[in-house]
């Protein structure tokens, strides 16, 4: 199974910069989308329908805000819509389709950039999240974990860790949860395949980030520790100009 994670930072406005036929040279089986920023009435189905794809999509209640979706061209088993934690769920975080023992989650985890209040619900979702999973893991013991977490973990992760130690998405209280959350028995598939590869999935749209690939590497294709015999690929997909992340995709056997 190829599975490709993608914050796209609108579906629309990356539809419109050519994210069907970059869908269609990829042609994963499952991709799992961030930050759609529409409404279901809103997705521009037609373009993906022809390329085989289903989109189960779990918006957030605020218009043109966050937003996740599972786009894939297996029929699933079944699609659950959120964490049933209310205060999470409005703002669509959270969607897992299931593939006979597997299971495909796409989350977007909260950012802490606008304030305190921000981080501080971030903090709090961190804790419920992992809760969330391990609970799952209990009857969904394989589970694919892909999505924007919005942490950089390690130095390697990020291109002046110095300065931006103080700046959510590198604080260390933030690093420690990962810290925390891997030991509990999931895998970042991507430093466990490349442990000195220094790649980024995010650039700020200021100061020409990009092209000066001053970057921080958010977007993960996580998996439990018992899919690590599985695990063919992980790869970060830099190449990719449909917004200001670029995807990551997952290969397991």
């Amino acid at each position: 199974m190829k599975i490709i994670t993608y914050n796209v930072n609108g579906l629309r406005a990356a539809a419109s910069k050519g994210l069907p036929n970059w869908l269609e040279q990829e042609s994963p089986d499952v991709l799992c989308l961030q930050e759609t920023k529409l409404q279901p009435d809103q997705y521009p189905a037609s373009e993906f329908e022809a390329l085989g794809y289903k989109a189960y999509l779990f918006s957030a209640e605020k218009k043109g805000y966050s937003g996740v979706a599972i786009l894939t061209r297996r029929e699933p088993d079944h699609v659950e819509y959120g964490m049933g934690l209310e205060e999470y769920d409005r703002e669509g975080r959270f969607i897992r389709a299931d593939f006979g023992d597997l299971s495909v989650v796409s989350v977007y985890h909260p950012s802490g950039t606008s304030g305190d209040e921000r981080q501080d619900f971030k903090m709090i979702w961190l804790e419920a999240f992992q809760k969330y999973v391990n609970q799952l893991r209990k009857e969904r013991p394989k589970l694919i974990l892909c999505g924007d977490y919005n942490i950089c973990h390690e130095p390697i992760d990020i291109h002046d860790p110095v300065r931006n130690a103080t700046n959510s998405g590198f604080l260390p209280e933030e690093r420690e949860w990962m810290t925390r959350f891997l030991a509990d028995g999931y895998i970042d598939t991507f430093r466990h395949l490349y442990p000195q590869k220094q790649e980024y999935t995010w650039w700020s749209y200021r100061f020409n980030s990009r092209s000066k690939n001053k970057g921080w590497r958010i977007d993960y294709c996580m998996v439990t520790a018992n899919l690590q015999p599985d695990l063919k690929e992980a790869r970060i997909l830099g190449d990719a100009v449909h917004s200001d992340h670029c995807p990551m995709m997952l290969e397991i056997v």
